[in-house]
Formats: C-alpha cells, sequence, structure tokens
C-alpha cells in the first residue's frame, strides 16, 4: 500500500472509536469474531502487533494501485474508498465504495497482487493488517477464520450485486438501500446518508448515464422518497425505496 500523504481539508464522514490497548475500535471488521471466541484486544497481542493505523489519505490519493504486490488487506477507519480499473482505452470503471468498518484488498488474495486502483475520496483513515500473520493467526482462532470466508463473500457478492437488465430507478434505490444497511451494520445512521461519491461515480458503478443518475434522485425526491441536498441524502420512506429495490436484492 502507498505511503500516506499530508490530508487536506476533512469531509464529514464520521470517524471510527480510535479504541485503546484494552478496546476494538467500534467498526474493526473482526471484533466480533474474536470477542465470540473470547479473546479482547489485550490478550490478542499477535493481532494488536499485526494492527497499523495509517493515514491519513487526502482526497484524491491512492491507496494502491492495480499491479501492486499484496501484502495486507486494510480496513476502513474513516472515509471512503473507491476502488476502479481502466480498460484498454484508459476509461474508468467503478468497482465499489468502501465505508468504515469495511475491507479492501480482498480481492488481490489469490493473484498476490492488487487487481484494480483504490483511491480516496475524502480524507481516509485505515487499519492495515499484515495478511500472511492474520491468516495464520486465523488458523488458530475458529471465529476470525469464519469472518475471513464472509468478508471474501460479501465482496464477491458486491460485485455481482448489479448484475441483470434493471432500470435505473432500481439501480439507484438498491444502491442507497444496500449503502443504508452497511451504515446501519456498522451503528451509523441508516436514513441519513453522506455520499462522499460523486454523482459520476455513482453512475460509473450502476452502469448509467449520470444524467440518469441525477433525474433519478429528482424523481425518487419528488416522490417523497428521499431528501436531496447536494451531497447529502435522507431517506424518508425507507418502504417506499426497499421496495423499488427488492427484485435487485432479491427480497
Amino acid at each position: 500500500m502507498s505511503a500516506p500523504v499530508k490530508a487536506g481539508r476533512r469531509a464529514t464522514p464520521a470517524a471510527a472509536d480510535d479504541g485503546d490497548a484494552f478496546h476494538f475500535c467500534s467498526t474493526c471488521a473482526f471484533s466480533a469474531a474474536c470477542l465470540e471466541q473470547g479473546f479482547d484486544k489485550s490478550r490478542l497481542r499477535e493481532l494488536h502487533v499485526l494492527v497499523e493505523h495509517v493515514g491519513p489519505f487526502a482526497e484524491g490519493a491512492h491507496i494502491f494501485r492495480e499491479g501492486d504486490a499484496f501484502e495486507a488487506i486494510a480496513a476502513v477507519r474513516m472515509g471512503t474508498v473507491k476502488t476502479y480499473v481502466n480498460d484498454a482505452e484508459g476509461r474508468e470503471q467503478v468497482l465499489g465504495f468502501f465505508l468504515p468498518g469495511e475491507i479492501i484488498g480482498l480481492n488481490a488474495i489469490s493473484q498476490a497482487k492488487y487487481p484494480c486502483n483504490a483511491v480516496a475520496l475524502d480524507s481516509v483513515e485505515l487499519c492495515r493488517f499484515s495478511f500472511p500473520n492474520i491468516a495464520a493467526l486465523a488458523a488458530k482462532v475458529p471465529g476470525l477464520q469464519q469472518q475471513l470466508f464472509k468478508l471474501l463473500s460479501e465482496d464477491i457478492g458486491k460485485a455481482a450485486l448489479l448484475a441483470g437488465n434493471f432500470t435505473a430507478d432500481e439501480r439507484m434505490a438498491a444502491f442507497l438501500v444496500a449503502l443504508s444497511r452497511r451504515q446501519s451494520a456498522r451503528g451509523f445512521s441508516p436514513t441519513r446518508l453522506h455520499l462522499a461519491m460523486t454523482r459520476t461515480d455513482i453512475a460509473n458503478y450502476l452502469r448509467l448515464a449520470s444524467e440518469s443518475v441525477s433525474r433519478g434522485f429528482t424523481r425518487l425526491q419528488d416522490a417523497g422518497i428521499v431528501r436531496v441536498e447536494r451531497r447529502d441524502i435522507e431517506i424518508t420512506d425507507p418502504s417506499k425505496l426497499g421496495e423499488m429495490a427488492r427484485h435487485i436484492l432479491r427480497e
């Protein structure tokens, strides 16, 4: 992973609790698995040594680039990370967005190099885990091994979320519902979303034209389903939004 650069202005997303020698960060992706096995942070000296807080990465700074050697996975502590690739003609294809508590770098395990680029969309801080060492620790802590498998499965699921012949409004609804659930699972508001990504990034990810995303937000707002204030979204009718998304989310 690249070295962090000096941060510029800090964006609005909340940071995770820092934790300390005895307590995990509030959004730690591995804390539940470890605690279920009876290991608090003070007992996990091996894991504590592995965890390295890095950052901040300023908006636009690359965390890793496609082809870099894979040595570590990282959990987002603060901010939002975008992953993307460029095609043969240099066109960008957005693969995903990662929020506090989510892991970047899982798709690099099989090839031992990162298959995509990861860039900070705002001021980003990470917890960096040496993968060879955490994999060895997972063999000793069954719950941690299961959590790694779960994270890998979720990563594959995100990539397949928007495959299929769906309307622009269905895609946008699924995007917002998934974002809401991901925030809620990590203790953040499920109805108030701050979109660190641009409309162009969202359109690229959803395989839509930029104007389709702008018009989609307008339609959702006119229908009383969301309230839009630039990059801040308030979901005012979660039930209707969920109904629009259910075919994509297979519910």
